[in-house]
């Protein structure tokens, strides 16, 4: 009978890290099978980490190509109300434009639409929970979250990481 409710509690255990595992490292396209990863094979941008690290500030990589956040009310670009166009600060691609930024009160830069075409979305499992992460659509550089507590017209919350992104005045 012990034999038995070890090996049980063995199982649970192997089956439970096993879950989590997969759970915490959970970044999945939506509508797709395939992993997200540093490879970037489904982008038309496609470099090296060590290409990324030529380019990118080491605060951008951490973000763009390693998932990380940037600290809430760090980035300039939170308060930046002037008109203009925010891009991909690893690819230069456009994606919002400053008639869509509104102020979230959350401490990234928000807004309620990205520009057609500009945004692939993934499911991010870690942090135990499930939200849908932004990527640049050109080099899949990690950019931020999509809530739905958003303004209308649209009632989505772009929450952008800062150092994801630059600011193009006009």
């Amino acid at each position: 009978m012990m034999k038995r409710r070890m090996l049980l509690e063995a199982s649970a255990a192997i089956v439970g890290v096993t879950w989590l595992s997969h759970y915490l490292s959970g970044r999945y396209l939506l509508g797709k099978s395939q992993s997200m990863t540093a490879t970037n094979h489904d982008f038309e941008i496609k470099k090296t980490d060590d290409e990324w690290r030529e380019i990118l500030t080491p605060e951008q990589f951490r973000v763009l190509r390693q998932h990380g956040t940037e600290r809430a009310r760090t980035s300039p670009l939170d308060k930046q109300y002037d008109k203009g166009t925010y891009a991909c600060a690893g690819c230069g691609l456009p994606l919002f434009v400053s008639d869509t930024k509104f102020d979230s009160g959350t401490g990234w830069p928000s807004f309620f639409k990205p520009i057609d075409g500009a945004i692939e979305t993934t499911v991010d499992k870690s942090l135990f929970m499930t939200r849908v992460e932004t990527h640049c659509s050109r080099c899949g550089g990690h950019l931020g979250h999509v809530f739905n507590d958003g303004p209308a017209p649209t009632g989505q919350r772009y929450c952008m990481n800062g150092v994801s992104l630059k600011f193009i005045p006009g």
